[in-house]
């Protein structure tokens, strides 16, 4: 393949997939959720990204990014991210427009290593064959027996040795359920399997620190987002006075967010998610941003799509198998990958990330 190889054309589909139940967190409540597919075309090869959000984000695709990246070289990602991220300037990369831009890039790094013939994870360079994988849902909105059903999925049938609940139920309104629900998690999975809870910044400082102290009884490990993640100083607080690690980070658009987070001692793990901060290319970034402070980094949600940069990252903690995201993926697209065993592994045979869009399954919940 010639350097000259240019980018031919990129596309963006957003679809809306129903939950199989009601979710909710300690801040929000949803019915659906929304993936924005992009893709990208060059010498026939057609690479793949996505990321979760408003359907808006395929607009801003076609309206703002389409023109800066088509006809670029198809070898040079780094520098059509930075095309992008320099069209954006007036419409700031916060929110739906750096998702927009992170579906694209991972969409132009699949296609590069498809073109190259080669596993996106061998491009990048492996260094954890095996990708530590946790469970994630137990929503608030579920009862206790859709939760033990959850759990005991992970823990018994594919023995994933960690797992996660959602606490914080309305901004916090309700602590004797989230300590009921945590110690229902507890005995759900037994003493050897690592327990998670994520706020979703729902309490506020002295709250979360009580709660954190009061999780002890069910030996919890990891807190996320136990007060607002924009709240640095809180975090720290919280950081310094509670025995579990506090995380936060999916949030982060750009990275001096997470240069800001690390350097003010607010987590002991940063999350990082490609499909919300600028794509691969920014995940690197990231990623190396938090090494640089001693850190591990954890990819948060969409884990088909983060397993080939998860894999090439030194600092890796773990990826979050979250319910919503694997049920879409698997729904949705072939080549998604098995936790089974608590890792997932690239399958070597697959060039790019491995996923394919499956059109005929998506077309019914298209919506732009």
């Amino acid at each position: 393949m010639a350097d000259t190889t240019v980018i031919d054309e990129i596309r963006a589909t957003a679809y809306s997939v129903p939950t199989d139940a009601p979710e909710a967190d300690g801040t929000a409540t949803w019915h659906a959720t929304t993936i924005i597919v992009v893709t990208a075309r060059a010498d026939g090869v057609v690479g793949t990204g996505w990321t979760y959000g408003a359907a808006a984000c395929a607009h801003i695709v076609t309206d703002l990014l389409t023109d800066v990246v088509v006809g670029r070289p198809v070898m040079a990602v780094p520098g059509a991210w930075s095309a992008m991220v320099a069209a954006a300037r007036n419409a700031t990369r916060v929110g739906a427009v750096g998702y927009a831009i992170s579906a694209v890039d991972v969409a132009l790094w699949d296609l590069k290593a498809r073109l190259l013939n080669v596993p996106l994870a061998d491009l990048f360079g492996v260094v954890h064959p095996d990708v530590p994988v946790y469970g994630s849902g137990g929503f608030t909105t579920y009862p206790n027996a859709r939760l033990a059903e959850q759990l005991s999925g992970w823990v018994l049938d594919q023995r994933i040795p960690r797992v996660k609940i959602k606490v914080g139920e309305s901004w916090g309104g309700d602590e004797a359920r989230d300590l009921a629900r945590i110690r229902a998690a507890r005995e759900t999975i037994g003493p050897d399997t690592e327990l998670y809870v994520d706020a979703n910044g729902g309490y506020q400082r002295k709250q979360a620190v009580r709660m954190g102290r009061a999780m002890t009884d069910w030996d919890v490990r990891w807190f996320e987002e136990p007060v607002s993640s924009d709240d640095l100083d809180g975090l720290r607080e919280v950081r310094d006075q509670v025995p579990a690690d506090v995380t936060a980070g999916e949030y982060g658009t750009d990275v001096g967010y997470f240069q800001r987070m690390c350097a003010a001692n607010a987590v002991d793990c940063l999350q990082i998610d490609a499909t919300r901060c600028g794509g691969y290319t920014e995940w690197l970034r990231a990623a190396a941003v938090a090494a640089g402070h001693g850190l591990t980094v954890s990819g948060h949600c969409a884990p088909n799509l983060h397993a080939p940069v998860a894999a090439a990252t030194p600092n890796l903690r773990h990826l979050e198998w979250f319910h919503d995201h694997v049920r879409i993926e698997s729904m949705l697209f072939d080549g998604h990958l098995d936790p089974t065993g608590g890792t997932v592994t690239a399958d070597p045979a697959r060039s790019g990330h491995g996923l394919v869009l499956d059109e005929s399954a998506a077309e019914p919940y298209r919506v732009s």
